[in-house]
């Protein structure tokens, strides 16, 4: 792209703020979904807070075998009422009712005892490899909830659902900005590159946004809830809850030093990353001339070396993180170990029982677990922050938008007219300088001149994929800047001089421009553009499948099908790049004879350096340094003594010589 791409190290922590603002804005048209995924949250969390109570009661009335109505602290209002359901049952029977209990509450929400957070949860991933591109997908496709059973089967499927959604939302959006950037956005850049964002770095939208929206909801008001209760069951206890909210600051204090190596560590991973999928695109679509030029060793040296070091600079953010858990988990074991031994002191005098133990640290933990999450959240954004900003950085390039009341352009049936048009890319390299002609419909225009001299742009004006700095370009008296793109350029049958095929079938490729082009019209073009001989002879004629990138036709072939997808369009101004460079003798002679009939319903407009095809030319405008410096019929250009045309011609003839 012409803007440059920040550096990795770039991101500072107020820029990685603005980032995460830009996350919200990306919720906006899921917020109803988002909303929907914090209720259930919240539902998921709540089994948590009476499901401990059954294990209390095995422990203390059944095992230990205490009255269950003479327990060592009074059950709290809440769970009552279920006792006085167990006060007359024998021992067996108050088992059997908390098992009957917990059994109810497995189905619908899941159970205790077989995770390290006394929980079952509902989760599905793919298989990760080791680097930010395997993992984040991930992240594109996955489903969590807090709660197992049926409800947490519930809230998984919708989770995975949204995620995919969200995902796909912005991998869409993404590729359609990228190809609504000016064509100049990515002279400065590697298409792997824009590939790496699309596909590996937009899920980080979707963490970024989860961890922003549902952490600072759902773990508050959850740790609210939690202490609550254990002020209502144990409200001579606050250190325990203390001592659990400690968790919060503990972590952010011991994370936070780490937060801006972690966002380093992520950036450099997806750079890596991004550098390693350039690599292997540009091998793949390049390997015809790797094998030419005997570089298969160096190739695969190079995507070794690039491939090793996305690997490498992964475990730069492994390490961080590992780094930041252990500062944080040393304070917390101390912590914990100071409650573990508070709690027990408390069973030894007699005052909590061996149940109310379990409990509490079902509690305990789940506080804990909750605060330390909150506490850590500024460090767990940070990997996704940097993915967020390479996402954000291409969305807010700007794209080719239509000015402001654009109006649909009427059918060109006259003419197209240049007024002292100029432009100049980006670095200030001058194209074009004060360019005045006018080209009617009905002719054939050809545009000659050194290579660099300024052909393409010009050309490149009439569908605005150059915008003029200063001057002009009118179709039919209408400004063509005043028009929608999509009007301008559906009356445009624009041949590159670069070949693009796409691997589809013959007949798919030549519809591209238009999907609902007749069998007989297609035909009609490829004969125009010399190309059905070749296609009949095709193993399946036109339904034949080309490969990749048309792999299977040499360079003449693939000329002609681009011919005739351009030629399939009926498009009034018909303009083509070098279209004769690849074609031996007759085929040329077919497809001049073919252009010359074309201009009775069009304007022809080609770049051309091949004499044969000129000379067909009703005129001839010879470019030199972004400027028309002659214009003319061949013979009439020839005419002139010493102009730059007929010194041209003779370049061209002597060295043919």
């Amino acid at each position: 792209m012409n803007t440059v791409t920040p550096s990795p190290d770039a991101l500072s922590s107020r820029a990685t703020l603005s980032v995460l603002r830009d996350a919200i804005r990306f919720v906006a048209p899921f917020r109803f979904q988002f909303a929907v995924k914090g209720v259930l949250l919240m539902i998921s969390l709540l089994p948590l807070l009476i499901l401990p109570w059954p294990i209390k009661i095995i422990i203390d009335h059944v095992i230990e075998k205490t009255p269950i109505d003479a327990p060592v602290r009074p059950f709290p209002f809440f769970v009552e009422p279920f006792v006085r359901l167990l006060a007359d049952l024998s021992t067996g029977e108050i088992l059997a009712a908390a098992v009957a209990f917990q059994l109810v509450v497995f189905a619908f929400a899941g159970s205790y005892g077989t995770t390290w957070s006394e929980r079952d949860t509902a989760d599905a991933r793919l298989s990760n490899g080791h680097d930010t591109a395997t993992r984040t997908e991930n992240a594109a496709n996955e489903g969590w909830s807090f709660a197992g059973g049926i409800f947490g089967l519930i809230d998984f499927r919708y989770t995975m659902r949204l995620t995919q959604a969200f995902n796909h939302h912005y991998r869409s959006r993404l590729f359609e900005r990228i190809q609504r950037l000016p064509m100049t956005a990515f002279d400065d850049e590697r298409i792997g590159d824009a590939v790496y964002r699309v596909m590996y770095d937009t899920p980080a939208i979707t963490n970024a946004c989860y961890r922003i929206l549902l952490t600072p909801i759902a773990a508050p008001l959850n740790i609210l809830l939690v202490s609550v209760l254990l002020a209502i069951a144990f409200g001579d206890q606050p250190i325990l809850v203390l001592s659990a909210l400690a968790f919060a600051p503990l972590v952010l204090i011991a994370t936070f030093p780490l937060a801006s190596r972690m966002r380093g560590a992520s950036a450099r991973s997806r750079a890596a990353g991004s550098v390693s999928t350039t690599t292997a695109e540009e091998g793949m679509a390049n390997i015809l001339a790797v094998q030419s030029l005997g570089g298969e060793e160096r190739q695969r040296s190079s995507f070794d070396r690039d491939s090793w070091s996305a690997f490498g600079r992964y475990r730069s953010v492994l390490l961080t993180g590992m780094a930041a858990f252990l500062m944080a988990a040393v304070p917390g074991t101390a912590l914990f170990l100071y409650a573990f031994l508070h709690v027990a002191d408390g069973v030894i005098a007699g005052v909590l029982s061996t149940g109310d133990f379990a409990l509490l640290f079902v509690y305990y933990g789940r506080i804990a677990f909750l605060c330390a999450d909150l506490g850590a959240l500024w460090f767990n954004l940070q990997e996704n922050a940097a993915g967020l900003q390479r996402v954000a950085f291409l969305m807010d390039q700007p794209s080719e938008e239509d000015p402001p009341h654009a109006e649909t352009l009427p059918p060109i049936s006259r003419e197209i007219r240049f007024e002292d048009v100029s432009f100049a890319y980006p670095d200030g390299t001058v194209a074009l300088e004060n360019v005045n002609l006018e080209a009617r419909v009905g002719q054939m225009i050809a545009l000659v001149g050194p290579a660099g001299a300024g052909k393409t742009t010009l050309a490149s004006m009439i569908p605005r994929f150059h915008e003029p700095a200063s001057g002009r370009v009118l179709a039919d008296g209408h400004d063509v800047a005043r028009a929608t793109r999509e009007s301008l350029r559906s009356q445009i049958s624009f041949v590159f001089q670069e070949t693009v095929l796409f691997d589809a079938t013959v007949a798919e490729n030549i519809r591209m421009g238009r999907p609902d082009a007749s069998d007989a019209e297609l035909e009609r073009a490829a004969r125009e553009a010399g190309a059905h001989e070749f296609i009949a002879r095709l193993p399946l004629g036109y339904d034949t499948p080309l490969g990749r990138a048309g792999g299977k036709l040499s360079v003449g072939q693939k000329q002609r099908l681009s011919i005739a997808r351009a030629l399939v369009r009926r498009a009034p101004v018909l303009v083509l790049d070098e279209p004769t460079s690849a074609l031996d003798p007759a085929t040329e002679r077919q497809l001049v004879e073919s252009l010359r009939q074309a201009r009775r319903e069009r304007l022809v407009v080609v770049i051309a350096h091949r004499l044969s095809t000129v000379r067909a030319a009703d005129q001839i405008l010879f470019v030199e340094a972004g400027r028309i410096v002659e214009r003319g019929s061949h013979d009439e250009l020839m005419a002139r003594e010493g102009g730059a045309y007929r010194r041209y011609v003779e370049l061209q003839t002597r060295g043919a010589a």
